[in-house]
């Protein structure tokens, strides 16, 4: 009997230690269920690089977690807690069935932005899965993802300007961002 107690309670520290472990600030576990979210839009070699190898292609999926996106519906904004997750994928020729055209194979990463307004400075953080599986690590200030969203997002640093089911939504509530209408603005 006193080995199953201390079985059980090694287990239950090491279950402890583990939760602590993917719930760092550095770090956070990949929805298990995102695919089963809200899809808000698909591209083409929409990334932050600016130079892509030759003959590589990237396709991405952008989910948002459900009560996010009812809140956006009723706001035009998105509420402290919202979770979009951007599934970039390896683009593959369709070979023999067409010639030109490109489907979505493997997952190269996931780009999980998260608005969280008592945790990160500016209300939001990116964190980067290097397969989509693995806990994503959350990026530092300095990276490229932060200056770019601020300076270009349409609405609260993202960019439902290539969300074509919320654009609409955006404007009528008038929330699209200064820079984003100084920066769309007819020149």
């Amino acid at each position: 009997m006193r080995y199953r107690v201390a079985i059980l309670g090694a287990l239950l520290l090491a279950s402890i230690a583990a939760g602590r472990a993917q719930d760092t600030g550095d770090k956070m576990a990949v929805p298990g269920d995102y695919r089963e979210w809200v899809f808000l839009t698909s591209s083409l070699d929409l990334n932050y690089t600016t130079a892509a190898a030759p003959g590589h292609h990237m396709l991405d999926n952008v989910f948002v977690d459900p009560q996010a996106y009812k809140a956006f519906l009723k706001t035009g904004t998105w509420p402290d807690k919202t979770i979009l997750i951007k599934e970039n994928r390896m683009a593959e020729s369709a070979g023999t069935l067409s010639k030109a055209g490109q489907f979505q194979t493997g997952v190269m990463n996931l780009e999980i932005h998260v608005k969280d307004e008592a945790r990160f400075a500016g209300k939001w953080a990116f964190f980067v899965s290097p397969d989509g599986k693995q806990p994503g690590t959350l990026m530092p200030q300095s990276a490229n993802c932060y200056s770019c969203h601020s300076d270009h997002g349409a609405v609260d640093t993202t960019f439902v300007q290539f969300y074509p089911t919320l654009m609409g939504i955006a404007k009528d509530k008038a929330t699209l961002s200064a820079s984003y209408l100084k920066e769309s603005a007819p020149k």
